[in-house]
């Protein structure tokens, strides 16, 4: 087995202190820092030790938290942070029987919900507790615009935020072109959310597409030889005239 230089767990973090990586925006590179979501499937105790209810002596706590699998389909909607659980199951609930393997999986429902930023109606594959989650920030757009990365974890989702912090940051007039004082009460709605703009068009980018928009930002067109000729050819005839004796004649 071959030695490296650094250990294999690290190599994404180098990477992105080097070549394009390291030229991309600090406010983006700070999004990537890994996180902890908020719990869904486990309720965590926040304390190392407590009493043993049998003997009341102090025991140690172990918060581990369980193990979530987010499919890739998971990306497609809000799933409210729910994903598929693996474990096993007693085959027909005999704890005297074998253990059969056995993943768990959300309610997935498809819902319509309509933004009002976007002025756009939108079908969704979402979860009961994204439904619950939406009623509690009171509204669909308030839930994208509220809820963080981690806790969303769906591209969908941060690709309708970066769309709804691009309109609310650039005031479109084609929102509600008939009705502008609707379209002004949008816009003041939701004017807490507002960010740099220069910030809000990298919200939600996978690493993939920050790369490429880096690119594309520095790259420049090739520049024609002959018209960098013809300007050192201008600027030095300049210089020469400029250089030479200006003869005034006597009258």
């Amino acid at each position: 087995m071959p030695f490296h230089k650094y250990s294999p767990q690290i190599w994404e973090a180098l990477k992105l202190k080097q070549g394009i990586y390291a030229r991309l925006p600090q406010h983006y590179l700070k999004t990537l820092e890994p996180k902890d979501p908020t719990p869904v499937h486990w309720r965590p105790l926040g304390v190392q030790y407590r009493a043993n209810p049998k003997t009341g002596k102090k025991e140690r706590v172990q918060d581990v938290p369980v193990p979530v699998l987010y499919p890739p389909q998971s990306q497609d909607g809000l799933w409210g942070g729910e994903g598929w659980i693996r474990g096993y199951r007693y085959a027909n609930n005999d704890k005297m029987s074998n253990r059969l393997k056995k993943t768990w999986k959300p309610l997935l429902l498809k819902r319509e919900f309509y933004s009002e930023i976007l002025d756009h109606k939108f079908t969704i594959t979402v979860t009961p507790r994204t439904l619950d989650l939406i009623d509690a920030a009171f509204g669909f757009d308030f839930y994208i615009l509220k809820t963080s990365k981690e806790d969303l974890n769906s591209k969908l989702g941060m690709d309708l935020k970066r769309a709804m912090m691009l309109r609310l940051l650039r005031k479109d007039t084609e929102l509600y072109p008939a009705d502008p004082v609707k379209r002004e009460k949008v816009y003041n709605t939701y004017k807490q959310f507002e960010i740099p703009e220069e910030e809000a068009e990298w919200v939600g980018l996978s690493l993939v597409e920050a790369v490429e928009k880096q690119r594309q930002l520095e790259h420049k067109e090739p520049e024609p030889l002959f018209e960098a000729c013809v300007e050192q050819l201008v600027e030095e005839l300049h210089i020469q005239k400029l250089s030479e004796p200006h003869v005034t004649e006597k009258e």
